[in-house]
């Protein structure tokens, strides 16, 4: 048994692209940052984020690039994936995470809504910002709202 799954909680470090695939499928691009504060040697707060590149494909992609800007606050569940391609000679690696679910945790300021989507349902539009969600905002999150 094998199981390959990543679940972060972050910032978008800047608006998601949008490109179409030739069969016409969208597929988005964004950044996401996660940050971890600790304390170094010397008892000193020190703050380390890091980036992570999220891709969403079909209708998923299209309602990231809708409704996510640069700065909103989103959970985001996939899959990891490294692609290998060679430049110039040398062998060049790129690790992703494929998104096949998200939610909006900002305020309503921060995206537009609160809401979900899922790559896997047929029924994104109805978790999408403006649509009813089925669960209430979350304006602020706690310790207890991460699932890890």
């Amino acid at each position: 048994m094998s199981v390959n799954k990543a679940i972060l909680v972050g910032r978008l470090g800047k608006d998601p692209e949008t490109r179409y695939t030739s069969s016409g499928q969208a597929v988005c691009n964004f950044s996401l940052a996660t940050d971890e504060t600790y304390k170094d040697r010397a008892g000193e707060r020190q703050k380390r984020t890091e980036w992570h590149r999220i891709v969403a494909w079909g209708k998923l992609a299209e309602i990231a690039q809708q409704y996510l800007r640069k700065g909103s606050l989103i959970f985001v569940e996939g899959r990891i994936q490294t692609r290998q391609w060679e430049k110039d000679g040398q062998k060049r690696y790129s690790t992703d995470i494929v998104a096949n679910d998200f939610r909006f945790l900002g305020s309503r300021g921060d995206n537009a809504g609160s809401g979900a989507a899922s790559a896997g349902t047929g029924d994104a539009d109805a978790h999408a910002p403006g649509a009813a969600p089925e669960e209430p905002p979350a304006s602020e999150v706690s310790d207890e709202d991460i699932p890890f």
